[in-house]
């Protein structure tokens, strides 16, 4: 499955170089006494990945509140209720990969040290999770090396900083409501998920990087462009995974407009790309979006996101 690959083979691009000049793509809108920036993330960037030029540290250092996909409990315990009790019905967890990629993905479970007896006894989606996890370990990178990492920081005043005023920091999602998008996939889906990770080993890092190049210029087009290419992103997935979703936090961002302030949203560059975007579903209800450009790069309005009514700086 090409989609959630390229969510999960992050991991494997950690050897890839930041451009000389990262520009993300950045919007704002908002209304008297509220202003909303929007910024699309990558979920895991290559250590040192220099993506933070002027306009996205000004956005942050004006906003009083954050707003990411969801916070995770580092709590060890909280983390392990948010995951089902062991299930030994289920069959082993090789068979519920296609029989063609069971040499691979048995040989993968042996370079991440992961005993297979062990994932047999978990649904397959958070099978995914442990082999996913793994990876990470063993190449090296981090749970925190994505955008929302390097982000959360900047909103967490210093223990030293006194008089620093606390911002707040709150999320779209509870990580509960995150994982039960994938526990309520269908069986073959889930199945579909497990096996990326062997049948996509020799097309992560190219599908990766291409991403990360679009992400890091600003290029919507091409970020809207490898969603609506990927055959293996079902109408159901599309619809549980991005337009409900994008619709959810639409309708809460139109909400959060009642309250004044100041925020900076986070979230996936793909929920920011494309027909059913964020920012369409808000310029359908009659909201106006300006994109922020780079002071040096002026460039026409991309078709994956609303027409800004001026260019922002």
């Amino acid at each position: 499955m090409r989609f959630l690959r390229r969510a999960l083979a992050t991991l494997l691009a950690f050897t890839l170089a930041a451009p000389v000049t990262a520009a993300p793509a950045l919007w704002k809108f908002g209304d008297a006494d509220t202003t909303i920036y929007l910024f699309g993330t990558i979920h895991a960037l290559p250590p040192g990945y220099r993506w933070q030029d002027a306009r996205i540290r000004k956005a942050m250092a004006a906003a009083d509140t954050l707003v990411i996909e969801t916070l995770i409990d580092k709590d060890p315990q909280a983390i392990a209720r948010l995951f089902p009790p062991p299930d030994p019905s289920l069959p082993p967890i090789v068979e519920r990969v296609p029989e063609k990629s069971r040499p691979a993905f048995a040989a993968m479970l042996a370079r991440a040290k992961l005993d297979p007896a062990v994932l047999s006894r978990m649904p397959t989606w958070q099978a995914s999770f442990m082999l996913m996890g793994a990876m990470m370990k063993d190449l090296g990178v981090a749970r925190d090396a994505g955008v929302e990492g390097s982000i959360v920081p900047r909103f967490t005043p210093a223990p030293e900083a006194k008089d620093a005023v606390p911002k707040k920091i709150e999320a779209l999602e509870t990580a509960s409501e995150q994982l039960s998008l994938f526990a309520n996939l269908p069986e073959a889906d889930q199945r579909e998920m497990l096996a990326s990770f062997a049948d996509g080993e020799g097309s992560a890092r190219k599908d990766y990087a291409k991403l990360l190049r679009a992400w890091s210029s600003g290029d919507q087009t091409e970020i809207a462009r490898a969603f609506a290419e990927d055959e293996d992103l079902t109408p159901h997935l599309r619809e549980v995974l991005l337009k409900k979703r994008n619709a959810n936090w639409a309708h809460w961002l139109k909400t959060r407009l009642a309250t004044p302030g100041t925020v900076f949203v986070a979230v996936g560059a793909g929920h920011l790309a494309g027909p059913v975007s964020v920012q369409r579903i808000l310029a359908a209800d009659g909201i106006a979006i300006q994109r922020v450009w780079p002071p040096r790069k002026r460039r026409s309005p991309s078709p994956a996101g609303p027409a800004p009514a001026k260019v922002a700086r």
